[in-house]
């Protein structure tokens, strides 16, 4: 795939890669070489035609009226994805989240790892969690250097974000998830990803609470 091509991909187009790929792997795994657009939506609960426009933009991915090969289209999102490149992922912050995350370690997904763990904290800096050294901040960038690390994951309370990813930058890694929902300051180069739990918790009760209770407002003429 062309790096050309990659830029083409609009964000929430990117952003539904992995939840088709992981379909389709379970698809393949239940012997299904070929499905349709349709069939498709009904198992990732995403509009056909939103399936359609996305397969689009990497090319002709299948045909009218016959549908996708499970496999090709495999092997075109795992190339897109590079998820058979092992990726070493340095984790900042040890707290409760920081634990949970480490805990799992992406255990569904052997290539990635989190390698290295890093905090502020002097009681726990120099110690062990789970087999694993916790490393000062101030170790960040020999660390990740010396383990070829490009990929980070802060679980730092917002009010400590900026100063945390100022320091993972200058550790030269540019691919950030960030827990923490207020937005940071980061150069041109390096990509930032935001998890705000809260967010997405009230828009699911805001979408659960209209499934439910818009259709009796029509019956009432409301």
């Amino acid at each position: 795939m062309e790096p050309k091509e990659l830029k083409k991909l609009p964000k929430a187009t990117a952003k539904r890669l992995p939840l088709y790929l992981r379909n389709l792997k379970i698809l393949e795994s239940n012997n299904v070489t070929r499905i349709k657009s349709r069939e498709f939506a009904e198992i990732t609960q995403v509009p056909s035609a939103t399936i359609r426009r996305d397969f689009s933009y990497l090319g002709e991915l299948g045909r009218s009226g016959y549908g996708y090969e499970v496999p090709f289209l495999i092997e075109v999102f795992s190339e897109l994805l590079a998820t058979d490149e092992k990726k070493r992922i340095a984790l900042i912050g040890m707290g409760n989240l920081g634990k949970a995350l480490l805990n799992n370690n992406f255990r569904r997904n052997e290539n990635l790892k989190i390698t290295c763990v890093f905090d502020n904290d002097p009681e726990l800096i120099g110690t062990y969690y789970q087999g694993y050294y916790v490393h000062g901040m101030d170790e960040l960038k020999e660390v990740v250097q010396e383990h070829n690390i490009t990929v980070a994951i802060t679980t730092v309370p917002s009010h400590s974000s900026q100063e945390a990813v100022d320091v993972i930058v200058e550790g030269g890694i540019t691919a950030i998830l960030n827990f923490a929902p207020d937005r940071v300051i980061v150069p041109s180069n390096v990509n930032i990803r935001y998890i705000d739990l809260t967010t997405e918790l009230l828009t699911l009760i805001f979408f659960d609470n209209e499934y439910h209770y818009r259709p009796s407002a029509f019956l009432t003429g409301i």
